[in-house]
Order: structure tokens, then sequence, then C-alpha cells
């Protein structure tokens, strides 16, 4: 089921949810067009005037606004309307961000299980654009933000938006349980001169119990035939057989079929023909939908943006419901749903 509502105000019960999945906006990265103006002059032409601005990356103070104490709020100075914005993302600062999304996330802890499961995708950014931090074209013709220069913190520092935000959530309360580092085999090109190309993101696996529904044998990978010195693939792995396996030569077996599912997953970034900027693939949400929760269970996206984790529910015969400020009709037409609207 859709829904266009706040991911701050989730339409569920409480311990309805079995198992979360999301990637929320990343801190200073775009401006997903879901501002709306309220009160002045209609026939002001101040809509337009912030458009231009996002296009030149200019400062969210100039060119005739004001800045709310409101993250992603202004003033027109020139009619006095109020620009109102509920998108993540836009926040002043690296901490202004983690706290927002420290109050999504109880939110999303009250509709959870107790033996529920968060699985959290977040990439990281840099402070202000540097020499040797030019971005592609399309980095620029998406982002708003990235030339904010956040107090504290050097020219072309790191911010470390993840751990941050990681380090927040297992503060309030949440069991992180792991780190999983999502490797790009297709990043996304960097004209950086200074630095190694960013190649990988992360996935956290946060519970809200010490015990949770954990499925290892259905997220299993190939064994690639390598454990325990051993540099060739077996006759099992490469053939598929079973083999026999008695209590008294397990210290004899080699590789089996599968594996326990390891800490780096490999998985390339996929295109999408509709308009959203940023796709989780399919392969990234599988296993956390297949380790986290059983056929029938219901689970969620509160960012489902283009609507990858709905129609990964659907092939796994999962119930879903996902939120977003935007997008309904982009992953209405990819899950086969009618999309619902909350405010």
């Amino acid at each position: 089921m859709l829904v266009q509502g706040d991911a701050r105000h989730l339409p569920l019960r409480d311990a309805s949810v079995q198992c979360v999945v999301t990637s929320p906006p990343y801190f200073g990265l775009r401006d997903y067009g879901t501002a709306s103006w309220d009160g002045g002059d209609p026939a002001c032409d101040h809509d337009q005037r912030r458009r231009e601005k996002d296009t030149e990356s200019k400062s969210a103070t100039s060119a005739g606004q004001t800045r709310d104490s409101v993250a992603g709020n202004t003033h027109c100075r020139k009619c006095g309307a109020r620009r109102i914005d509920r998108q993540i993302g836009l926040e002043e600062t690296p901490d202004a961000y983690v706290t927002t999304l420290v109050n999504v996330f109880r939110e999303v802890r009250r509709v959870l299980r107790d033996d529920g499961t968060l699985w959290l995708n977040l990439g990281d950014s840099y402070n202000g654009v540097g020499r040797g931090e030019k971005a592609n074209r399309l980095q620029v013709a998406a982002r708003v933000a990235t030339q904010r220069t956040v107090h504290g913190l050097k020219p072309k520092d790191l911010i470390g938006i993840p751990w941050r935000v990681a380090f927040a959530l297992q503060a309030d309360g949440w069991w992180l349980r792991q780190d999983i580092i999502w490797h790009k085999p297709n990043p996304m090109p960097e004209s950086v001169e200074d630095r190694c190309t960013k190649a990988h993101e992360y996935l956290f696996l946060l519970t809200k119990s010490a015990r949770y529904l954990w499925d290892a044998e259905a997220m299993q990978e190939p064994a690639t035939g390598m454990e325990c010195g051993n540099t060739q693939p077996t006759k099992a792995a490469r053939t598929g057989e079973a083999k026999h396996r008695t209590t008294g030569n397990l210290h004899k077996i080699l590789p089996s079929e599968t594996r326990n599912r390891r800490s780096v997953w490999t998985i390339n970034t996929m295109p999408f023909a509709g308009a959203h900027f940023a796709t989780m693939p399919e392969a990234l949400v599988e296993p956390c939908i297949l380790a986290g929760s059983r056929p029938g269970d219901l689970c969620c996206d509160p960012f489902i943006g283009s609507g990858t984790v709905g129609a990964v529910c659907n092939r796994l015969d999962r119930r879903w419901v996902g939120l977003d400020l935007a997008y309904q009709d982009i992953s209405r037409k990819r899950t086969a749903q009618r999309g619902l609207r909350f405010t």
C-alpha cells in the first residue's frame, strides 16, 4: 500500500511491522521539489526565483528570501509568502539532520514488532566543494546544499553522516548489530584528483531487541570454494551436488554449496527509467526482506521513493506499506498499487 505522507507520522498500529528497509534522503544532497507556498501574493514569482537559485547552487538566504528556523522553510521578501517544506535532508547542520532521523526512527520503533529489524541505507558527503572535489554533471544538476559550510569542519572534510546517525540511534535505544558495506562495482564517476572514487555505502542492521527474527538460511550466498585455505572450488560447489556430512568427518569438510552471507555485498547500482534520482537496487533489498521477515509479514519503507521495497515484497509474498512526500506516480506504476493520501 502506498501512502503520501510524512515518515514522522506513520499511519500504522504499534508493533504491527516485522521488517523495515529504507534509505532516507541524504544530507544536503538535493531538493526533491516537495515545497509549497503559503500566503503572500499568488502572482509573485517567488516560486520561480527559488528554482533558479537551486539550479545555480546559490545560498538559500540570497535573492529575496530569508531562511526560517525550520529546515527547508523560507520567506519571500517580496510578498511575505512562506515556503513550507517537510522534506528531510535540507537541515542547516549535520546535527539537525541526525536529530530529525532519530525522531523518524522513534516512530519506526513504535510500529516495529519486538523481534523486528531495521535495515538503514545511508551515504556520506563532503563539507563544501574545494579543489579536487569537483562534482560531475548529474550531481551539479541535482545538488542543492553541498557548498554549505559546516561549522567546525574543514573544507573537503568527510562529514561522516552514516556513523553519526548510527551512533545516535544506538544512544537512543536501538541495538546496532552490524555495518554492511554495499560495494558498487559501477560507482558514479567523480572528477577528483586527491582521493579515491567513492564506491561504497553503508547498510546498517538495527534491532528493537537483543533477540529478533533472523533467517540466515534464506539469505545465504554461494560459496566461493576459497574458505579454509582451499584455493579451488570443490566438486560440490562446481556442480551443485549435495554431500553427506557426518560428525566424524566435520573437520575434513571442504567448502559447501552455500555459506553464511558476508558483510560486504557487491551489488551494481541499477538505472531506473523514472524521474527518481536515487533508486535502491532490488538485489540490495531482497536479502534484508528474506532474513527479517516471513511470507505474509508486513514490511515498511517510510521513504519508499521509486517503490523498490514494495516491488520486492510483491515478489516475495510479503505485505507492505510505503510512505513518501513525492514520487507517488513512479512507485504506483512500479508496484501496481493505488496510491492513498495520508496527511
